[in-house]
């Protein structure tokens, strides 16, 4: 185990920057997970890691060691693929135990250690076959399998899930938060597009944009206290929904004629950017709404619906989950509160 440090890491390829001053340090037996859009630097951040992408300029250190130029092999990590890229001609074992068998390992302690291995991943009844008699979900925990046997200072995941079907997904995230807890909480730095697999997995999460980062904390942090309206808008499902507002001098929060003040007064003034979460909004009755819209949309997702509404705010459309029994129709008109507690805003 091992703790990683960031120290204003540049890469550029020619004229084009890609990361621009990453710093960053990460704990022994955490779990980072790196998050954002396509383009937005944070494989790249992770091949610099591995040492699979040379850095511009900057440095980067495992276990208080300078590795910024030390050859991959060199950097004791293990890094998971988007793809298996398991041999085909060779048994679930084999693969396993390819590299310790490269690296002129005593028969007998590879077969022992390729046996431990299997029983942590749940491959024990497997390790006879072939790849190509293995699901998605067991080639992905093969892989897995092939890095944890090198017993690796940090575990590297470039977006391992993404071949994998919905339920696979569910299935592979649960897996590797237990291999996680099962190695005693081995440092593990983890990439996606995906925010939910950020959500779950994560001790800490950082979120990239534009080849920098823009926040980074626990999950519930990002979620209840985004540094901008980036962070807003990627954490979270349904995205957070945004509405012109002011705050006028003396703190209150309006939308349009709507009064949406919260006990804790916001520092902002002027124009601001009104930040509503999907959940943050119930309907009422009449008399006890805050606004009136028009549903546009129902998305029935069994426990929960989602209604896409026209509302009065400039013509912006909203997004509401509410309970799945809901019955809410198309072209209905609904009234809803907002829940002043959990309104953000942003400066313009």
């Amino acid at each position: 185990m091992a703790e990683v440090s960031l120290k204003n890491i540049r890469k550029s390829f020619g004229a084009v920057d890609v990361i621009k001053g990453v710093d960053l340090d990460i704990e022994q037996g955490e779990f980072v997970v790196f998050v954002g859009p396509s383009g937005c630097g944070k494989s790249t951040m992770l091949r610099m890691i591995s040492g699979l992408e040379d850095v511009t300029s900057g440095a980067i250190h495992i276990a208080g060691r300078d590795v910024t130029h030390v050859a991959p092999s060199k950097r004791q990590l293990a890094m998971v693929f988007q793809s298996y890229a398991l041999f085909p001609h060779l048994t679930v074992a084999e693969n396993i135990g390819f590299g310790l068998k490269l690296n002129k390992v005593a028969r007998a302690e590879i077969d022992e250690r390729v046996r431990n291995v299997a029983k942590t991943l749940q491959l024990e009844t497997l390790l006879d076959r072939t790849p190509r008699q293995l699901s998605g979900g067991q080639r992905q925990r093969v892989a897995i399998g092939r890095s944890i046997i090198r017993n690796p200072k940090v575990f590297l995941f470039d977006e391992p899930l993404s071949n994998l079907d919905a339920a696979l997904r569910v299935q592979m995230r649960l897996e590797i938060a237990r291999l996680h807890k099962s190695l005693d909480k081995v440092t593990m730095i983890y990439v996606t597009h995906d925010q939910v697999e950020a959500m779950t997995l994560a001790d800490r999460i950082v979120v990239f944009n534009g080849g920098r980062i823009e926040q980074v904390g626990t999950p519930m942090e990002l979620y209840h206290n985004p540094a901008n309206t980036f962070v807003a808008g990627f954490i979270g499902a349904p995205a957070m929904n945004f509405i012109d507002g002011t705050v006028s001098d003396d703190g209150r929060v309006l939308v349009g004629d709507v009064d949406l003040t919260a006990s804790e007064p916001t520092s902002n003034r002027g124009p601001v950017t009104v930040g509503i979460r999907p959940e943050h909004m119930k309907l009422v009755g009449p008399g006890n709404a805050d606004f009136s819209a028009r549903v546009d949309l129902v998305e029935k997702l069994g426990a929960e619906t989602l209604l896409y509404l026209d509302t009065p705010f400039s013509g912006k459309p909203l997004t509401a989950r509410v309970d799945g029994a809901t019955p809410v129709r198309v072209g209905e008109n609904i009234h809803l509160m907002v829940n002043r507690t959990a309104v953000h805003t942003f400066a313009s």
